[in-house]
């Protein structure tokens, strides 16, 4: 059962590609509020915390299936925010790769019992992200489909140190996407050794424009997947969220910027008609 068991995380971590986002989570002050909204809103269920040695982790499920986790912050100053968490296979060579390339490392690697290693960094823009190396825990069961992460993208003001950063990091290969006339540059990086493009890109790159206020840092913005976009923004406000960015329109989808009710920011995306095939990824930009 144990090698099976270890077989079957194995196969699933494959899955990855180096560099593509493989997990989530929540960093809130406040996990059992953070259950009450996330729970409404997407139908999540969730684990009881973690012991004291991985701080209270809990891990939430779709329909019984590991989509994301909430984690109670050990310091207020730090943000409240949701974080992605990049697949390496090796996370002490990863972190070397990205020193090289001119980021810095937050955390560097650490095991995390049997479940994996993590580590945080920084890119040269200053968006912070996670390295993820699985051991039992080889990231989500479910993505791409209601109510589970489905993109993200960082958003920067050093457009050009980022995308070669991530290109020596991780061997993403780039294509600029079309802006439909909003007027801001967006790039899809797609694995090493893929054809670049929509159909193969695992994250976005978009830039903080003047219409963003000046003191926004670079991050990341985590997108889920909803059935009805409009419905969901309106579950949002019902639970104390606020809508940063109203639902809007894409070639991908609708899509809204929100924030919970203790004010981690992600967005919604619900996917366009059938009628209409997508043609781009997502970007929250208006």
């Amino acid at each position: 059962m144990a090698a099976a068991a270890a077989a079957s995380a194995a196969a699933s971590a494959a899955s990855f590609a180096e560099g593509s986002p493989c997990w989530v989570d929540a960093s809130l002050p406040d996990v059992e509020a953070g259950k009450r909204f996330y729970g409404e809103l997407f139908g999540w269920t969730f684990a009881d915390p973690a012991g004291g040695a991985y701080g209270g982790y809990t891990q939430a499920y779709s329909r019984g299936r590991n989509v994301a986790a909430l984690a109670p912050k050990p310091d207020g100053r730090m943000p409240t925010v949701w974080g992605v968490y990049l697949y390496t296979s090796d996370a002490y060579a990863c972190a070397a790769r990205i020193r090289a390339a001119g980021g810095q490392m937050v955390m560097d690697p650490q095991p995390v019992g049997p479940y994996g290693t993590a580590a945080m960094a920084a890119d040269p823009g200053g968006a912070v992200f996670g390295l993820w190396q699985p051991g039992t825990h080889h990231g989500f069961e479910a993505q791409d489909e209601p109510d589970t992460y489905c993109w993200a993208e960082v958003y920067t003001r050093a457009r050009d140190a980022v995308d070669v950063f991530y290109a020596n990091v991780f061997g993403y290969v780039p294509q600029d996407q079309d802006d439909s006339g909003s007027g801001v540059e967006y790039r899809v990086w797609s694995p090493p050794g893929s054809f670049p493009g929509p159909d193969t890109a695992v994250l976005g790159r978009s830039l903080i424009t003047d219409a963003f206020p000046e003191i926004m840092p670079a991050h990341f913005l985590v997108y889920f997947a909803v059935p009805d976009c409009d419905r969901a923004v309106a579950t949002v406000q019902r639970l104390g969220g606020r809508v940063t960015a109203d639902p809007f329109d894409t070639p991908y989808g609708r899509i809204a910027v929100v924030a919970d009710n203790q004010g981690a920011v992600f967005a919604l995306l619900s996917e366009p008609p059938a009628e209409q095939p997508s043609q781009e990824r997502p970007n929250a930009h208006p």
